[in-house]
């Protein structure tokens, strides 16, 4: 089932476009990092997939509730972390998270299961009397987990959920996110490309509010490009071009090494080509394999193509 539809989203504000036809959708129960840099429009999807803004055009649904005519459903359906959310540290966990039932009209019969269930999921058991005021950066974090999971939402938004923690705390809350993804679809929005590589199955990536990458790590993460070195001097180039397939090859002589890069156009592994075409020639093989690549040099490519760098 489809949790979220985007449909040529965009948002202006007076002449700046913070969303320009943004499009794409998530399945129940997948795990979605919403990746990109300061000010690349994540905020302000989140805000309109979650009702708290309205799109200049477009149309965004969740659960099959359209944002826009059905915020009170689609409210019900959402948690919500906003980056620095809305805590009381003056008041005890426990009585903010009664307050927050309160305020989604979870009824008095169920607020003692809810509530428990909530603090259970992030380990706030030994804090509940404890002022919000008084606990760890990493704690409040995990109150405003709580929160955003208390009424036991289908869809999970967060907006940098590991902002400002120190290391213990960032790898404690990666825990706690890909154990809630157990009870909801999540959407999780950053610019650390380790937050998405440690906790997402896949990656949606906007950079000046356009959408430039929606794919999963491991198809992001694989390339078209195979890297062949042979041990000396050698004069491959024509042949390596003249392979079926190939659209690009570019040459590099390293450490008594020629290594070839060899680009094709559909994003086949080419290596298979490339060693028979190897053994027919008899050519001094050092090194044969498909170029690696993690979201980072995904990520800096894309940049590079937007001018950001």
């Amino acid at each position: 089932m489809e949790m979220i539809k985007v449909e040529g989203l965009g948002k202006v504000y007076g002449d700046t476009p913070a969303l320009e036809d943004v499009s794409f959708s998530v399945q129940s129960g997948e795990v979605i990092g919403l990746l990109g840099p300061n000010g690349a429009g994540k905020t302000t999807l989140m805000k309109i997939l979650t009702g708290y803004l309205h799109p200049t055009s477009g149309t965004a649904t969740i659960g099959g509730f359209d944002v826009l005519s059905q915020t009170d459903q689609v409210q019900k359906l959402v948690g919500y972390l906003p980056e620095n959310a809305p805590l009381y540290p003056e008041l005890t966990v426990q009585s903010y998270l009664g307050m927050m039932a309160d305020l989604r009209g979870i009824g008095a019969a169920d607020q003692r299961e809810m509530i428990s269930e909530a603090i259970h999921a992030v380990g706030l058991e030994d804090r509940l009397t404890r002022p919000i005021g008084t606990l760890s950066k990493g704690y409040r974090q995990r109150v405003g987990l709580a929160q955003a999971i208390l009424h036991r939402p289908r869809l999970l938004i967060l907006d940098e959920p590991t902002n400002g923690l120190d290391p213990t705390q960032i790898t404690q809350v990666r825990k706690l996110i890909r154990k809630l993804a157990d009870q909801a679809t999540i959407l999780l929005s950053t610019h650390i490309l380790s937050e998405v590589e440690a906790t997402c199955d896949r990656a949606i990536i906007i950079m000046f509010g356009r959408l430039r990458a929606d794919a999963r790590l491991a198809d992001l993460a694989g390339s078209s490009t195979a890297l062949i070195s042979f041990t000396g001097e050698v004069e491959a180039e024509p042949l390596l071009r003249d392979v079926p397939g190939v659209v690009k090859v570019s040459r590099e002589r390293h450490d008594g090494r020629t290594t070839y890069a060899v680009t094709t156009e559909t994003g086949e592994d080419i290596c298979p080509k490339l060693f028979r075409l190897a053994a027919e020639r008899k050519w001094p093989v050092a090194e044969l394999r498909r170029d690696v690549r993690n979201l980072e040099h995904v990520f800096n490519e894309l940049a590079a193509e937007g001018g950001l760098r």
